[in-house]
Order: structure tokens, then sequence, then C-alpha cells
């Protein structure tokens, strides 16, 4: 489930979100501590873009990993810099109360449905789907008729994946229960935990290129629901004198070059 502190921090008062704009930030020195989302870790993105901005700049970052709404958490509590989360709905009540602020698109991608490939094709890449929705009912109905025969695995942590997972069951109209529906063990890559169950699963493409692969494909793919924008933001609470820097350098120019050669997203 979604991280009780977000919605606590969305459903924030004026008055309260105007005493918390009042403070001044706190200093902070050291390196940058850039909360990141836990798949564009696995996917290797936040790593290039903190290498490219440290080779550019000479400004050393702390790569925090997390689910995104506990690394929003953390950024709007000034626990972190800096986050880079793929979250928009969160990212958005935040910037709207002034707890984050420079909140710029840095990347487009995409979530794909992944899953077990039919028999017949198996030597071949099966044509994808494109509706997200379908392939959702599809497995619930597959696993209503036979429970043994399906398992979905989720993320189950408040990351980007596992909140639009969520939204699409909401779409279909369906809650999934045990046990062909299953929660992916914590601190350990997502993607390969899908892969050795043999399971299906809504995972970050960039991700998936980085740990996935046979025997399982990609199932759907080119839904609209399935459009992933990553964002970075500097948090409100604490001043670093490189936050700035990170966040201009990221959404300009040679940060968007960096995206542009990283295989599963393209530049804003």
């Amino acid at each position: 489930m979604p991280s009780r502190r977000v919605f606590v921090a969305a459903l924030a008062t004026p008055t309260l979100t105007a005493r918390a704009l009042a403070q001044k930030p706190s200093e902070r020195s050291g390196a940058l501590r850039l909360g990141v989302d836990r798949a564009l870790q696995e996917s290797g993105l936040a790593d290039r873009l903190r290498h490219a901005f440290g080779a550019d700049t000479g400004i050393a970052v702390l790569l925090v990993p997390g689910p995104a709404l506990a690394v929003l958490d953390a950024v709007r509590d000034g626990e972190t810099d800096a986050a880079l989360v793929n979250a928009p709905g969160a990212e958005s009540a935040l910037e709207q109360q002034g707890l984050v602020h420079d909140r710029r698109t840095v990347a487009v991608g995409e979530f794909v449905i992944v899953g077990p490939l039919p028999a017949a094709v198996r030597g071949r890449a099966p044509p994808p789907g494109h509706s997200a929705v379908d392939a959702f009912t599809r497995i619930h109905e597959q696993a209503a008729a036979d429970p043994q025969s399906v398992v979905f695995l989720s993320a189950g942590d408040g990351s980007g994946v596992h909140i639009v997972e969520q939204a699409l069951w909401r779409a279909a109209r369906i809650e999934p229960v045990a046990p062909w529906y299953a929660s992916a063990e914590p601190g350990k890559s997502f993607c390969e935990q899908v892969r050795s169950r043999g399971a299906y699963a809504l995972v970050e493409r960039g991700a998936w290129n980085a740990h996935g692969g046979r025997p399982l494909g990609v199932v759907v793919e080119g839904d609209p629901l399935l459009v992933e924008s990553v964002h970075a933001m500097r948090s409100f609470r604490v001043s670093h004198p490189a936050g700035k820097i990170f966040v201009a350098w990221i959404a300009g120019g040679h940060g968007r070059a960096v995206v542009a050669r990283h295989a599963g997203y393209r530049s804003h």
C-alpha cells in the first residue's frame, strides 16, 4: 500500500503548509544526497547520470535508493537533498504545498507487462498487445479458472511501478488476491524475482532491459496508461549548495544527452 506519510503530507492544511514555508531551509554540506526510485537505480540510469554530473562538475552525489513514495517522504522531510522519481501524482501533491521545488522532467520511459511466453512461440518474440487493462483481466480470468497456473508478482512497496500496477487493477475493477497474487521480497531485485518465479508482472522497461529476459517476454507495451515520467526536484527543508546546480544540469542539455543514450528512456 502507498506510504501513509505521503498521504498525510498531501492532506496538510493551508495553515500547516504556510508554517512550513516560513521556515528557513537548513544548510547541508558534503556529497549531494539523491533519493532515487529503485527501478531507476536497477536500470542504471541514476548511476549514469551521477557519473556524468560528477565528471562535468566535480560534485559528488550519493544515491539513496528506495520505493518512490519513501523517497518522496525523505526529500520532503529533508533527509535527502534531491529526488529522482517516477510517481507524478505524489510528486505534484508535495510540489503544490511547496515542500519540494525546482521539479523538472528528466526522462520519459515506459512500464511494460511481462509474463511467460506461450510454448509455441518461445523460439521467437510474440507480438505484444497494447491494452494493459485487458491483459490484467485475462490474467485474472486464467487465475480464476486455475489459481495454480498463474503467479502475478507485485512490487508491493510504494514504488513507481507499484503505484501504476495498483491503478491498473482499479481500472480493471479487479481486486487481486492470493494464492496467485503475491508481493516481492523487499531488498532484492524485482525483475530478477519476476524471472526466477516465471511470473506475470508490471515492470519498468529500463530495469527490465538490465535484469529481465527469458523465459519471460513482454506481453503488453505501448499503452498510454503505461507511460513513465521521471522528474528531479529539490527539498525545501534543506539547502545543499549543489542542489540547484544538479537540477539545472539534469534537466539541461548534458543531462538530456545522457538520458537519450540510455536504453529504455528518451529525453524530454
